[in-house]
């Protein structure tokens, strides 16, 4: 990965972290079952994060919806984590949406699918 992106070395180590939960638990569990094991991986590697952290999402200033992020790693990148066959289009769009509701510019998409997967997107605000 190349260092000169945002938030570079956190990033690095949100991968590295899904490597070591890929590793070691293969595919074929549901999401929830990868985002526990991410959580307590990234904490034991020293990371503050967050799991569903509500986030509201506005409409002219008004709420018109909420969505809960799947973790936010040292406030400053969303992840969002998938299982499935594979990583789509759709799946960037709604990473990208949620970056836009809020005030984080990184964005990790993960997929735990019969090979791990990883997008990483910027938002800039």
């Amino acid at each position: 990965m190349d260092a000169d992106y945002k938030h570079s070395e956190t990033t690095e180590k949100i991968i590295g972290a899904a490597y070591a939960v890929y590793n070691t638990l293969g595919f074929g569990f549901v999401e929830k079952v990868y985002e526990n094991a991410l959580a307590l991986e990234l904490k034991g590697r020293g990371l503050r994060v967050v799991q569903q952290q509500p986030i509201p999402v506005l409409y002219r200033g008004q709420v018109v919806g909420d969505y809960a992020a799947d973790l936010v790693v040292d406030d400053r990148v969303i992840v969002e984590i998938k299982a499935v066959s594979g990583l789509s289009k759709v799946h960037e769009v709604q990473l990208v949406n949620y970056l836009k509701a809020t005030e984080i510019e990184v964005g990790l998409l993960m997929n735990f699918g019969t090979e791990l997967e990883f997008k990483r997107r910027i938002f800039d605000q």
